[in-house]
This record gives C-alpha cells, structure tokens and sequence, in this order.
C-alpha cells in the first residue's frame, strides 16, 4: 500500500503540477480484480477500493502502515457502491449494494470481504477509513434514505443535491462523515463559495464522468489557490488548511468523506469568492 506524507500549507505553494498531482491527487484507484489503498499522514487517512470481478476480494490489514492484525481493529470505514451491484460481507453478515449505497462498519468488525453480483458490472465498492476510539454498530443506508438536501441554483450552474449518509444525524460513527453529492445536468460547479475545515480531512472521489470529460480541482489557501486536472473515479485528498471545490466539463458525482476532530457537518471556515486567488 502507498503511505503518503502531505505536505503543509507553505512547501504546496512551491510544487510544480506533477509534484501536486503525485502528493493530493489518487489515480488508478479502482483495479479491475483487486483492492487499492493508498494512505496519507492527514489524520491518517486511508482510501481505497475493490473491484471485484472474479471471486472475494479480502480487506486486508497493510501491516507495515496500520500495525494490527485486522484492517478494521482500530478504524472505522464507509463502503460507496458507485458501479454495479455487489455486496460486502462483515463479520459474517452480508450486505448487498447497489449503485449509490453506502455501508458503514466499525471498530472491531473482523473478515470484511468485497464481492460483485456479476462480472459484466461489477461493483465499484471506495471506501475512506479514519483511526477509531469507539465502536459502532454496521449500518447499510440506500441511496434513497440518505438525507438529502437540494442546493445551488441554474444561474450559478451550480444546482446539486448533498445527500448525507454516515453523520451525527444519521448512521452514527466515531469521527467518519460521507455522503455523495450530484450535480443536475447544465451545472458544473461544486462547493463554491468554497471553505476550509481547520479541524478535519476531507477526501472527494469524483465519478459518472465521461473518458473525454474532466473536473478541475481547487485546492489550497483561499489567497493561493492551486488547480488539478481530475478523471472519472478518481480522487482528491484535502487536508485540513486547503479549500476543497471545483467544476467540471459535464455535470458529475462526488462521493465526500472526512474525518477529524468532530463530526459537525457545518464546522466549517468559509472563504468568499472576492478573496480567492
């Protein structure tokens, strides 16, 4: 697995794109027939996923980053299914999912194991795990009773709908939030006016993008922003000090995660559009 060291809110301004690129930006995320991760020292983030195409796939502890025997011994983790249906068996119980569900599990679920209805859609099951101090029961939310709240508007090409699915008021967890959000057609742009959340790391995987379309990534301080060139299913790391918004060449998805200090869905800082350069 690759362990990523991110870097602060000064040394970024120096990168250049492909240095940019290689330290925020995840890229083959999702292989056909195995699981990806890749970790990263903001609040010891691990992102990943499993395309499985054959039989089970295992989630397996990376001994070498996370010292445990099992992956999810000291972590929690949120499963979104953005392809076809699949499952996730846990602890001996399987989950089934389809396309915009989402599975949490937490701390101390043993044997957690990926798998695809068929190999002709097979499931596209990303997950993002966050260290865990207490346990919380599995909980599978559809698509349809996430909590879901309609922003933007046509002028702003920016008409979305945020749809919450592990928070503080739904499937309860020790630090994890996630949750997808969908852009309707005719509109591009996300999270803008963007924020910061000094106090927590927030990944953003984007999907539903066509091979010839892209999103461009905003991040770092509102005074010195930065861009990335994004593709479909892959995703972004944004640490605590970046802002994190974008637009895209085509409507788009985003599944959003993050994990810190608290799970308070509007701690927020945020930056007005007149003070970003």
């Amino acid at each position: 697995m690759e362990y990523r060291t991110v870097p602060d809110d000064v040394s970024y301004a120096r990168m250049n794109t492909e240095e940019l690129r290689r330290a925020f930006l995840i890229e083959r995320l999702f292989r056909p027939g195995g699981v990806t991760m890749v970790g990263a020292s903001a609040d010891r983030v691990i992102v990943g996923a499993a395309v499985p195409t054959g039989g089970e796939l295992p989630l397996e502890a990376p001994r070498g980053v996370i010292a445990a025997d099992d992956f999810l011994e000291r972590r929690e983790i949120g499963i979104a299914n953005i392809g076809g249906e699949g499952s996730v068996v846990a602890g001996g119980t399987r989950y089934a999912l389809r396309r915009g569900d989402i599975l949490y599990l937490g701390k101390g679920v043993r044997d957690v194991r990926f798998a695809s209805a068929g190999s002709a859609d097979p499931a596209a099951l990303y997950f993002v795990s966050f260290p865990a101090h207490a346990s919380y029961p599995p909980s599978l939310i559809p698509g349809e009773e996430a909590e879901a709240a309609p922003l933007g508007t046509a002028a702003g090409a920016n008409r979305r709908t945020i749809r919450r699915y592990i928070h503080a008021g739904g499937a309860r967890s020790c630090q994890l939030v996630m949750g997808i959000t969908e852009l309707e057609e005719g509109s591009v742009w996300n999270t803008m006016p963007p924020h910061t959340h000094s106090r927590r790391t927030e990944v953003y995987c984007y999907f539903a993008l066509g091979p010839d379309q892209m999103a461009l990534h905003l991040m770092g301080k509102p005074d010195e922003t930065r861009a990335i060139i994004v593709r479909d299913r892959e995703a972004v790391i944004s640490p605590p000090w970046s802002i994190h918004a974008g637009a895209g060449t085509h409507a788009y998805a985003f599944v959003w995660a993050m994990g810190g200090e608290n799970q308070e869905f509007a701690d927020m800082d945020a930056a007005s559009v007149a003070a970003l350069k």
